[in-house]
């Protein structure tokens, strides 16, 4: 039997190489078509099935405690006092949550950054102060740049490799059937599946999407949201603009799992 490095060392070389790779337009063949996982989604009053996607992750919440728990999930809301230095800002550090606050999720876009955001990104665009809400108030989250961004998850507090059971997020103000949507991809870069969030539904502008597979075999997801970035002179469909500009609030995920 080879150490345990050596037996790790393809799988780190292959999540390297995707958090890396620059081509986000690419679409791999889904892998094995009978792993097929648990959806739950909801728009408008969408508390109810979020409690349900959390509950099927499992007890308890692990929040930012350093290394692989025997159960439960994290969660990242983005409302913690320690990112408030970031606060509305094109700096967030893509591996605050898995450095600063010890969660297990690191993230990478095609685009300049990330913003965590306190005022609905009414400095970016005075219009935006109407358009998105927050599920849990105040911070609201986007890539800069772009519409895209991964998230990589390794075991939390370390640079390890890992792999969770599921994966949802919260978004609003999605206008566009099928445009926002999440990739689910295993320790080997292949796409186990997509799925597309809902269109919202009622004032508050949210929506929710997530899926829980019977085993820890997501090591990376992809988020679109909706057909453009968010940006000084764009405006979204719903005011008059051409993109269907969506942001996100919480990540909601099974806890990482090193890879073995």
């Amino acid at each position: 039997m080879r150490p345990p490095f050596q037996r790790i060392l393809p799988l780190i070389v292959a999540l390297a190489a995707a958090s890396a790779c620059s081509d986000y337009g690419s679409d791999p063949a889904p892998v094995d078509p009978g792993l097929v996982g648990t959806t739950v989604s909801a728009s408008g009053n969408i508390a109810a099935r979020v409690d349900e996607f959390r509950a099927l992750l499992g007890d308890p919440s692990n929040g930012g405690t350093a290394g692989e728990q025997p159960a439960g999930r994290r969660e990242i809301a983005w409302d913690g006092a320690a990112a408030n230095p970031f606060n509305n800002r094109n700096d967030f550090p893509a591996a605050f949550f898995n450095t600063t606050v010890k969660s297990g999720a690191v993230f990478s876009t095609p685009g300049t950054g990330f913003r965590n955001d306190s005022l609905k990104f009414a400095e970016v665009n005075a219009a935006y102060a109407e358009q998105f809400a927050a599920f849990s108030p105040t911070k609201i989250f986007s890539p800069v740049g772009s519409n895209v961004m991964d998230v990589l998850f390794q075991v939390a507090g370390q640079p390890t490799p890992a792999r969770v059971t599921g994966f949802g997020v919260v978004f609003s103000d999605v206008d566009v059937a099928g445009a926002t949507t999440i990739q689910y991809f295993d320790a080997t870069g292949a796409r186990l599946g997509t799925i597309a969030a809902p269109v919202r539904t009622d004032a508050s502008g949210l929506s929710f999407v997530g899926v829980v597979y019977s085993e820890a075999v997501v090591a990376r997801v992809r988020i679109t949201l909706g057909t453009g970035a968010i940006g000084a002179t764009v405006n979204d469909v719903s005011g008059g603009g051409t993109a269907d500009l969506v942001v996100t609030d919480n990540f909601i995920y099974g806890e990482p799992r090193r890879i073995e």
